[in-house]
């Protein structure tokens, strides 16, 4: 089968179209004939030696697509051939055939495209897991993304505004970005470059705080987001794209309530992949059925253009998600 491969670690640059052994379906298990898969952060990490695959999934960069089912493994029901799904994988996106567990097939509804598809599962279910499911985000609490116009942080404002649209959304953006999230729905957008958004954020909610923060940023953040923690709030961190190593007032943390949570989707056992996945079909796939919630493309690149397609997300300029197309 056609696919991306990666020969060394390095620059967007080392990734080439090649040949790769096209997989067999095990137990539980479908294999997927790929009709477009996306970018994400994560692959770009991986492209540089940072992030291994987990043991036993494909080397293959790319942690979601859509397609058809190919063929069905053993021990799988409730799946045919030429049923149209999308779904996490642990590896393999980038290639024309890939190999998913059954229990983590999403329908893809009639009313969306192979493209709108793929970018659902890795940043879509990120958001309603670390918002929703960890976060706890109800109607009435404010909420604050850090990631502007990123795919995880897309989906979340939609998701916040669907799910609970009595939220306070906040949102921390760059400044050519700063109109269109607010065009997104976001209650209050923050220019990061230019404001502190703990101060903003004082201001914003009367000196309370938000209940829920969504953070990839890390150690250069951490002081100002437990500033804008409300009592018994909730930080939830997904990237440490700033570093690892940050000081924390623990006794303030410990009388204002505060919990801080890392969180990470790929590496989780398959049982919890499992029933994410199932959480994420039951609150948000009519959501999308409905096109009440629409997947952001930013740009849709054939599968042979992936190294251009790493480059426009390493230089932070789209809105939305990179799209790779097999068809």
């Amino acid at each position: 089968m056609k696919a991306i491969l990666v020969s060394e670690s390095g620059g967007a640059d080392v990734l080439r179209v090649g040949e790769a052994e096209k997989p067999s379906p095990g137990a539980g298990q479908v294999l997927v004939r790929v009709a477009a898969t996306s970018v994400n952060r994560p692959d770009i990490v991986q492209r540089e030696g940072n992030y291994p695959p987990p043991e036993g999934d494909s080397e293959i960069l790319g942690l979601e697509v859509a397609g058809t089912i190919e063929e069905i493994g053993r021990q799988v029901s409730g799946w045919c051939a030429g049923d149209r799904v999308m779904t996490l994988v642990g590896g393999g996106g980038y290639a024309e055939y890939a190999i998913a567990y059954a229990d983590h097939l999403i329908p893809i509804p009639e009313s969306m495209s192979f493209e709108e598809a793929a970018c659902v599962c890795e940043t879509y279910i990120t958001a309603y897991l670390n918002v929703f499911m960890i976060g706890g985000l109800t109607d009435g609490d404010s909420v604050l993304l850090h990631g502007g116009g990123g795919g995880v942080n897309t989906a979340a404002v939609q998701l916040c505004k669907a799910l609970t649209p009595d939220a306070r959304v906040i949102v921390t953006a760059s400044p050519g970005k700063v109109e269109r999230v607010r065009a997104l729905g976001a209650d209050l957008v923050i220019d990061y470059k230019s404001q502190d958004f703990a101060g903003e954020i004082r201001s914003y909610t009367g000196k309370q705080g938000v209940q829920v923060i969504l953070d990839h940023i890390g150690a250069a953040y951490l002081a100002s987001n437990m500033q804008s923690l409300a009592v018994g709030g909730r930080l939830v961190i997904i990237g440490v794209t700033s570093g690892v190593k940050a000081e924390l007032n623990l006794a303030l943390m410990m009388v204002k309530r505060q919990q801080v949570i890392g969180s990470v989707l790929r590496s989780r056992p398959l049982p919890e992949k499992a029933a994410i996945v199932s959480g994420f079909t039951r609150a948000v796939l009519p959501l999308l059925a409905q096109r009440k919630v629409v997947p952001l493309i930013y740009r849709v690149y054939g599968l042979e253009d992936a190294a251009q397609a790493h480059r426009d997300m390493e230089a932070s300029a789209h809105f939305g998600k990179l799209v790779l197309s097999l068809q």
